[in-house]
């Protein structure tokens, strides 16, 4: 799934957003509105790891959306 289907959609992935990454308050993802970017910075800070890191872990979230779309 690209992204930019992933950020239009924002509202209906952020709760998928919240399993996957429970230490981000709702708040942090309304601020980052589905902006890969933002929730790539927030996954770094909150949870230590490498922006390559933080990359992987986003691709992996984006395949499962589309896999759980084309389901």
């Amino acid at each position: 799934m690209h992204w930019d289907n992933i950020e239009s959609n924002w509202q209906q992935f952020k709760g998928k957003a919240k399993e996957q990454w429970s230490a981000l308050t709702d708040d942090n993802l309304d601020k980052i509105a589905g902006q890969r970017d933002q929730l790539s910075g927030k996954i770094q800070d909150f949870y230590g790891v490498s922006k390559d890191a933080a990359d992987a872990q986003i691709d992996a979230f984006a395949a499962r959306a589309r896999d759980h779309k084309a389901g």
